[in-house]
């Protein structure tokens, strides 16, 4: 009879609880969507460049299911303006390859198909010289989406951390006292940004230090743009995670943020090859922050991007946190009118 009585109360609970049901049957479905059609998509066909090169040579790369361009001359500037995952060079009867090796996957992948190509139309297979825009034959998949991992990392903690810390400060009624007096609206935002942004800026400092000298997760770029990166990747989960405590009303409905805005965004972070998505599926990534903390970092750490060439990720970044940090001032209007 008590356990009778202790399953009807959860009941209850569980009916009342609009968002959380709503959680347990949709979540799942959305996630395993977005799951079917990432995975459903086709990868990209391989580019290649031939320059110096005869009919015979093409013709074979184009049976190697290659999509081939002929050129006079090229240049690696050239493959990463392009987006070109080979360039084939071919000099008095010597071969040299260069892969871009963007994605280790994809540069292995032209490796095997052009050797089976070469081998089905040439008695001996020739001998190729290969050199790498980015990384070298040893460059592992973990190198290119690594640098990504240390972003999540910082995005998710700050997140929910910020979000449950300020949803206590709710819930205690600390901010509705903090609302009676004449401080102002933005006052209480700079306040708790600044004051969870200090432990924020530390959490990050440790956490990029950690991966690159305690893991050795490969840097080809500057230590200091790293840290500028994921201090504003911080910036934008202190901001967003103080926006949606607003919205839970206890520590358990802020958890269920994370399926619906933290997991979706991992697949757009380059974990899974964004090359290949359909184009709305691309212009999703686009609105998500982590796509642009992702490809900063992928370019600074294992690209060994400049500042001028990550400053449009950083910009953007910037931008999220400052939209969420006017909403969360505009927000607190349903606390009290200032």
């Amino acid at each position: 009879m008590r356990i009778a009585s202790l399953v009807t109360r959860i009941t209850q609970q569980m009916r009342r609880d609009r968002r959380t049901l709503a959680l347990f049957f949709l979540a799942p479905l959305l996630i395993l969507t977005l799951m079917y059609f990432i995975f459903d998509t086709e990868a990209s066909d391989l580019k290649i460049v031939v320059t110096g090169s005869d009919e015979t040579i093409v013709k074979a790369l184009k049976q190697a299911d290659f999509q081939v361009t002929a050129a006079e001359e090229y240049s690696q500037e050239k493959m990463i303006e392009n987006d070109t995952d080979g360039w084939l060079q071919v000099e008095n009867g010597k071969i040299k390859l260069t892969l871009l090796n963007d994605e280790p996957s994809r540069a292995k992948a032209v490796q095997m198909q052009m050797m089976h190509g070469l081998q089905r139309n040439e008695k001996n297979t020739p001998s190729i010289e290969e050199q790498y825009v980015y990384g070298d034959a040893n460059t592992k998949g973990f190198d290119t989406f690594s640098p990504m991992l240390v972003s999540f990392f910082v995005f998710f903690f700050v997140f929910l951390i910020a979000g449950i810390a300020l949803l206590k400060e709710r819930t205690s009624g600390t901010l509705e006292r903090l609302l009676a007096t004449p401080i102002k609206r933005y006052e209480i935002v700079a306040g708790y940004v600044i004051g969870y942004g200090l432990f924020a800026l530390v959490q990050t400092i440790i956490v990029v230090l950690y991966a690159v000298n305690v893991l050795d997760i490969v840097l080809v770029g500057s230590i200091w743009l790293v840290l500028l990166t994921n201090i504003l990747v911080a910036l934008v989960a202190l901001s967003l995670g103080t926006l949606l405590s607003s919205f839970a009303t206890s520590e358990f409905q802020m958890v269920q943020f994370i399926p619906l805005v933290i997991v979706p965004q991992v697949f757009f972070t380059g974990i899974f090859p964004l090359d290949g998505m359909s184009d709305w599926l691309q212009k999703i990534g686009k609105v998500m922050p982590l796509y642009y903390a992702s490809d900063a970092m992928n370019g600074i750490m294992y690209k060994g991007f400049t500042f001028n060439e990550v400053l449009l990720d950083l910009l953007i970044l910037l931008a999220f946190a400052v939209v969420f940090i006017t909403i969360n001032i505009i927000s607190l209007k349903k606390y009290r009118a200032l």
